[in-house]
């Protein structure tokens, strides 16, 4: 695995602890909702997290990321329409598919260490 990959990886990882952080370990939707300095970090944090799927996917194409290109995607939306940003699809991400896809950087990270 070549560093820069190692890196992205990385920066997966981070983005999704500091979302954690900045949920304080309360995952409750009106509080997400309710909380626009909350969203605006977390929606910084995705952002983050898929540009760095996004670069991945362009240095490796083969690498086995799921929902991958929904990420991209997503990253473009909350970037692009910022202003108009889906509140339930954001907590979705971070409730449905982030634990998996931390749990898949991790296997990538042990498998190359």
């Amino acid at each position: 695995m070549k560093t820069e990959e190692k890196k992205l990886l990385t920066d997966i990882v981070v983005g999704i602890a500091s979302i954690d952080d900045h949920l304080e370990g309360r995952r409750i939707l009106e509080e997400y909702i309710n909380n626009k300095t909350k969203r605006r970090a977390v929606e910084r944090e995705l952002e983050i997290i898929d540009e760095a799927v996004n670069k991945l996917l362009k240095i490796n194409p083969a690498i086995e990321i799921s929902y991958a290109r929904q990420m991209v995607d997503l990253r473009n939306k909350v970037i692009h329409t910022y202003d108009n940003v889906n509140n339930i699809v954001i907590w979705s991400v971070v409730m449905n598919h982030l634990p998996k896809l931390k749990a898949e950087v991790d296997i990538l990270m042990q498998e190359n260490k």
